[in-house]
């Protein structure tokens, strides 16, 4: 038995994003931590020059192109970049700089995928990022979630996309509540992608539900142990790809977990 679920790290080429050591504002910066994530292991990097934490100021499509295409030219030549943007025009500058992979947290940009021919990844998300935590609200979240990913799902098949990724939104506008039950219930969207020869994609790196798991509240630097926990926890379950902040740790923690299973005989 194989373990292997690939590493997204993260590389914000933004001022504002929730963890402060993720930001990134020169572009010789951001290709810096890029590259040192490629050293680390990553198995894709995801450039993204727009916050999406909740309350988060908008940028037009000009700053964020300046901001994320000179990265993007740079680090594809050292391994597979995924850009991470809701914005057409953002998504197509980035994709000819090299993006292999549209990382689309409002899962509107997937027909585009499917012309430009890259990977798509698309998240589940309520309200947006001015509103998603202000009062998020499910009858069954788990089955709410998995019905909208299932409908992303078709009309990828549709668009033609050859590598699809389905992330299920932890922290985007749900619940700490809400946030466990996505997680308890990962291997419901792990059956649902492979209906659709899909991976699952997910992201808990150092986010706020994360705060009070613990007998402390933890501040965001304090969240390196319960964003490696519930990595785990996902690996094992078998999606298919962890976003994250911190590489080295991700990866040695693949390792650790991937070596005992492939020694058990098949």
């Amino acid at each position: 038995m194989a373990l292997s679920p690939a590493v997204m790290g993260v590389v914000n080429v933004t001022p504002d994003s929730f963890f402060p050591g993720s930001r990134t504002v020169a572009a010789d910066e951001a290709v810096a931590r890029g590259r040192a994530h490629f050293l680390a292991g990553a198995d894709v990097v995801d450039v993204g020059g727009e916050s999406t934490r909740p309350g988060a100021t908008p940028v037009s499509e000009d700053e964020e192109m300046a901001r994320v295409v000179p990265v993007v030219r740079l680090l594809a030549r050292e391994g597979p970049v995924s850009i991470d943007t809701q914005k057409e025009s953002v998504a197509r500058a980035a994709v000819a700089a090299g993006a292999s992979v549209l990382n689309d947290v409002s899962s509107r940009l997937v027909d585009l995928a499917g012309e430009l021919g890259v990977g798509y990844v698309a998240m589940h998300r309520q309200g947006d990022s001015s509103t998603m935590q202000d009062s998020p609200t499910y009858h069954d979240v788990v089955e709410e979630v998995g019905d909208f990913l299932r409908d992303v799902a078709e009309r990828a098949r549709r668009a033609g996309v050859a590598q699809l990724w389905l992330d299920p939104g932890i922290g985007f506008g749900k619940t700490v509540d809400h946030n466990l039950a996505l997680l308890a219930h990962c291997d419901h969207f792990v059956e649902l992608a492979r209906e659709y020869h899909a991976g699952v994609l997910i992201g808990t790196s150092r986010k706020r539900f994360l705060e009070r798991l613990g007998r402390e509240t933890l501040g965001v630097e304090e969240r390196l142990e319960g964003s490696l926990a519930s990595e785990a926890w996902v690996m094992v379950q078998g999606v298919s790809m962890v976003r994250v902040h911190d590489v080295r740790e991700a990866v040695q923690l693949r390792e650790l977990l991937t070596r005992p299973l492939e020694a058990v005989p098949s």
